[in-house]
């Protein structure tokens, strides 16, 4: 996926950041999930966006 005129490993790179972006978001997205709508709504987002946008929740 490298974009031409760019080497390999920067290709490689930017996959990887792209990946864990996804992640984290996803991530904050699970946390924001826990909160009331309420509160949401207080802060601009709506719980059926984030839902549609994906969440994941870790246990630790």
């Amino acid at each position: 996926m490298a974009h031409k005129g760019r080497g390999f490993f920067r290709g490689a790179v930017d996959t990887l950041v792209a990946a864990r972006q996804r992640q984290v978001s996803r991530y904050v997205n699970g946390a924001l999930l826990m909160l009331d709508d309420e509160t949401l709504k207080a802060h601009g987002y709506n719980r059926d966006e984030l839902k549609k946008r994906g969440a994941v929740h870790y246990m630790f």
